[in-house]
């Protein structure tokens, strides 16, 4: 669901940053998932301080960030964003914690209604668990934050509020937060809309009812009320969305704003474009660091 105004490839990966900056690096592998019996790619970027000679008993803070539709895990780094958390980490703006971009393929980071593909099972049961045995990431929730823009801004959305006691944050661009009924829906997916095309294999054709509320964050924001007071909760929208998505982050404001629970909500101008998540995409990245210290 972004539309590809892709920037100059500005990353090579495990290749240095020259001399004059932060040496961060970035590694890219994969893990052989048991619960998705496929292989699952994964990017990791790593502060420059993490390799220094004193600093190798050190542990960090991890922000997993998840893609959009028809992106992967490169997405990222490949398209300004490491130069863009380069540049923040220059100014002393963001601190110093892991980035980890997991491969999502089209699951909206969730299990899929006929059980089929278990993405969300995956991400909690192994993946996390992988990462935060192979890098030296510090323990506990106050530790650990999730983000992402559209598909992934949603599944940040739904891991946070239906986990709080495994995150400190959560930030999302341009979620796809939709307030359509599942019967409004259905009929997107008879017309064959592209996000009714999109819906069906995760969510079932016709919509499944039951699963589709179970992976609501409008609904995990009511059942996980106590969890979310201890959440920093952050996410915006371009006010000409092509998708919509704008009334879903407006309605998710005015949800958290009757229930009380404190979060940050901007709706800007701008559209669902590579274009807009780079101009706002260092206010997440600020958004968490900041989580973070406050954690500390």
């Amino acid at each position: 669901m972004v539309r590809r105004k892709f920037l100059p490839l500005l990353v090579v990966v495990s290749v240095l940053l020259p001399l004059a900056r932060a040496q961060s690096r970035i590694e890219c592998s994969a893990l052989n998932s048991r619960i998705l019996n496929q292989t699952v790619h994964y990017c990791v970027l790593l502060p420059a301080v993490y390799d220094a000679s004193d600093a190798k008993s050190r542990r960090y803070s991890v922000l997993y960030f998840l893609h959009g539709l028809g992106e992967d895990e490169r997405t990222l780094f490949d398209t300004g964003g490491w130069n863009l958390i380069e540049d923040l980490r220059q100014q002393h703006k963001i601190g110093d914690f892991l980035i980890v971009a997991p491969e999502g393929r089209r699951s909206f980071f969730v299990n899929s209604a006929d059980g089929k593909v278990r993405y969300s099972d995956f991400f909690l049961q192994e993946f996390m668990p992988s990462i935060e045995r192979q890098y030296r990431i510090r323990a506990g929730r106050q530790s650990r934050a999730v983000s992402g823009v559209s598909m992934g801004g949603y599944g940040a959305l739904r891991l946070a509020f239906a986990h709080p006691e495994l995150f400190s944050s959560v930030t999302a661009q341009s979620g796809a937060l939709m307030t359509d009924s599942p019967q409004e829906l259905d009929a997107a997916m008879r017309s064959g809309t592209t996000v009714g095309r999109l819906l069906g294999p995760v969510f079932g054709d016709p919509i499944n009812i039951a699963h589709w509320r179970d992976n609501s964050p409008f609904l995990l924001a009511k059942e996980h009320e106590a969890g979310l007071h201890k959440l920093a909760i952050y996410f915006n929208c371009g006010q000409k969305d092509e998708y919509g998505f704008e009334k879903g982050a407006e309605a998710l404001h005015r949800q958290l704003q009757a229930e009380g629970i404190k979060h940050e909500y901007h709706l800007y101008p701008g559209d669902h474009s590579l274009m807009y998540f780079v101009e706002h995409m260092g206010e997440t990245l600020e958004f968490n660091s900041h989580a973070f210290a406050e954690q500390k």
